[in-house]
C-alpha cells in the first residue's frame, strides 16, 4: 500500500456521491463525521485554494499535489488525519473491526478475518492492531 492508495482512500471517504471528487459540502460533512467543524464557506475557500482545474472540486490529483507540495510536517499531519479516519473507535489504533467498518464505508466488503490478515501484514509488534507509527511505515 503506497501513498497514492492512501490518498485514494481519503478521497473515497469524503466522496459521498462517488464521482471521484470532493465537493465543499462533502468536505464539510466528512470533517464533521471526524469530529471537526468547518463552515461551508470555509470548505469552499479551502477547495478553491487547492483546486487545480477550476471545477470547484478536489480530485485525487489535487490531494497528491497537496501531499507532494507540503513539507514533512504537513505530510505527517495529513497521515494523522487519514489514520484517524480508520481509528473509528478513537483508541489510537486501527483494529480489525474499525478497518472492516471503514472499508465497508468505502464500498469494499471484507470479513473480520480478512481484516485481521491485512493488519497482520503491517503489524510490526504483533499486537493485532496498527499503531500510527505502523500505519506511517505502511503508507511510505
Amino acid at each position: 500500500m503506497g501513498q497514492k492508495v492512501g490518498l485514494e482512500d481519503v478521497v473515497r471517504y469524503f466522496d459521498e456521491d462517488g464521482d471521484g471528487k470532493v465537493s465543499p459540502l462533502e468536505l464539510k460533512q466528512g470533517l464533521g463525521m471526524m469530529g471537526g467543524e468547518v463552515l461551508l464557506r470555509e470548505a469552499e475557500m479551502a477547495i478553491a485554494a487547492l483546486d487545480s482545474d477550476g471545477d470547484g472540486l478536489l480530485s485525487l490529483e489535487d490531494f497528491i499535489a497537496l501531499m507532494e507540495g507540503g513539507g514533512e510536517e504537513q505530510k505527517l499531519k495529513d497521515l494523522k488525519v487519514a489514520f484517524e479516519m480508520y481509528d473509528i473507535e478513537g483508541c489510537g489504533f486501527i483494529t480489525p473491526k474499525s478497518l472492516k467498518r471503514m472499508l465497508k464505508k468505502m464500498g469494499e466488503s471484507k470479513t473480520l478475518d480478512e481484516c485481521k490478515a491485512m493488519i497482520k501484514h503491517f503489524d510490526l509488534n504483533g499486537d493485532g492492531f496498527l499503531s500510527f507509527e505502523e500505519f506511517r511505515i505502511m503508507m511510505q
